[in-house]
């Protein structure tokens, strides 16, 4: 089942994120990280944000970490999401790259359950042949 009813604001797959969305259709992380100076960013872009080079590649990612900030939506601001609230939004900062922040949902978890700090684990909303979301869920800590 769709977190959110589709089809709704689905991403451009073409220009500097093409190759993440290709990743993600494969079920695959990637962040693009500068091929001259190590940093990664995300969402990609033509240049890097520390050296300005346009040297850059995709590489993979665990897609684990834990979330950084959240937000629980009420309002029906837009008029696809009548009636799906209320929702979340959070911030992972992934375990590889933690100046990383993603944006997305948490998936098979109460809201009321949401904290900053939990850890969380990458899993893929297949949309269509062309387009996978990547989202994330709780990942249990053994003691």
């Amino acid at each position: 089942m769709a977190f959110f009813p589709i089809p709704f604001h689905l991403p451009s797959l073409e220009g500097p994120a093409a190759p993440y969305w290709a990743a993600t259709r494969e079920g695959r992380l990637v962040v693009q990280r500068c091929a001259d100076c190590q940093a990664w960013r995300h969402p990609p872009g033509p240049v890097c944000w520390r050296c300005r080079s346009a040297n850059a590649a995709f590489e993979p990612v665990s897609g684990k970490g834990e979330i950084l900030s959240y937000t629980i939506v009420h309002q029906e601001l837009v008029p696809e999401l009548a009636g799906v609230g209320p929702y979340n939004v959070i911030v992972v900062s992934l375990a590889e790259a933690p100046d990383v922040h993603i944006v997305s949902n948490l998936v098979g978890t109460p809201n009321a359950e949401i904290a900053v700090g939990l850890p969380v684990e990458v899993v893929f909303e297949v949309v269509d042949a062309e387009v996978a979301l990547p989202r994330f869920r709780r990942v249990e800590v053994s003691s």
